[in-house]
C-alpha cells in the first residue's frame, strides 16, 4: 500500500508541477484572489476523474480516438493563443492592475476558463489517462497508486491557488502584474506552438 501511494504520489507531482496553461491560470487567479476556491476545484476534480478513468483502463479508448485527439489539439492552440493576446491586452495598461483583484473576471468566466483549460488540453489525455494510468497498471496496488496521484493534484492545485496570496506583496506594483501577464502569455503561445508541432 505504501510503496505504491508514494509512487502515485511522486507520479502525479511530475506530471503536474511543470508551468502549463493552467497552472498559469490558477497561479493568476490565486494572486488576485478571484474565485480560487472554484477554480482549484475544478482543476483538482478534474484531474482526479483523469486519473481514475486512466486507471480503469479508459486510456486505451483515448488513444484510439485518434480524430478526437486531434479535434482537441486544434482547440487547445486556438484556446492558448486566444489566452495568450488576453494576457498581452491586460498587460499592455498597468492602471488596470494596481489592485489583486481589483477587476477580477467573473465567476462565471474564472469557471469556464478553468474547464476549457483543463479539457480542451490534448496532453491532459496524454499523460494524465494514458500514461498516468499505464503506470499505474503495472503496480500491484493499483488503486492505492491513483490514490496517491490524486492528493498530489489536491495538495498542488490547492496550494498554488490558495498558497499564492503568500507572494501578493510582491505584486502590489502595477509593473509587477504586467510582467506577469506578459510572462504567461509568453508560457501560453509556447505551449500552444508545441501543441501544434508535436505529433500525438
Amino acid at each position: 500500500m505504501g510503496s505504491s501511494l508514494g509512487a502515485g504520489l511522486i507520479t502525479g507531482l511530475m506530471l503536474i508541477v511543470a508551468i502549463g496553461a493552467q497552472n498559469a491560470f490558477v497561479l493568476r487567479q490565486g494572486l488576485a484572489r478571484a474565485h480560487v476556491a472554484p477554480v482549484v476545484a475544478i482543476c483538482a476534480l478534474s484531474d482526479l476523474a483523469l486519473i481514475v478513468a486512466g486507471v480503469a483502463g479508459i486510456g486505451v479508448l483515448v488513444e484510439r480516438a485518434g480524430t478526437l485527439l486531434e479535434a482537441a489539439r486544434w482547440l487547445g492552440v486556438a484556446f492558448l493563443t486566444t489566452y495568450a493576446g488576453l494576457s498581452l491586452w491586460r498587460a499592455r495598461r498597468p492602471s488596470a492592475l494596481v489592485v489583486a483583484g481589483e477587476r477580477a473576471s467573473s465567476r462565471r468566466t474564472a469557471v469556464v476558463t478553468a474547464l476549457a483549460l483543463t479539457w480542451l488540453n490534448p496532453h491532459v489525455y496524454l499523460d494524465t489517462v494514458l500514461l498516468l494510468g499505464s503506470i499505474a497498471n503495472t503496480q500491484e496496488q493499483r488503486w492505492w497508486f491513483a490514490a496517491g496521484a490524486g492528493t498530489a493534484s489536491l495538495l498542488w492545485f490547492g496550494g498554488l491557488g490558495f498558497g499564492a496570496r503568500l507572494a501578493s506583496g510582491l505584486l502590489a506594483r502595477p509593473r509587477a502584474w504586467q510582467v506577469l501577464d506578459v510572462v504567461i502569455a509568453l508560457v501560453m503561445l509556447a505551449i500552444a506552438l508545441r501543441l501544434a508541432t508535436r505529433p500525438l
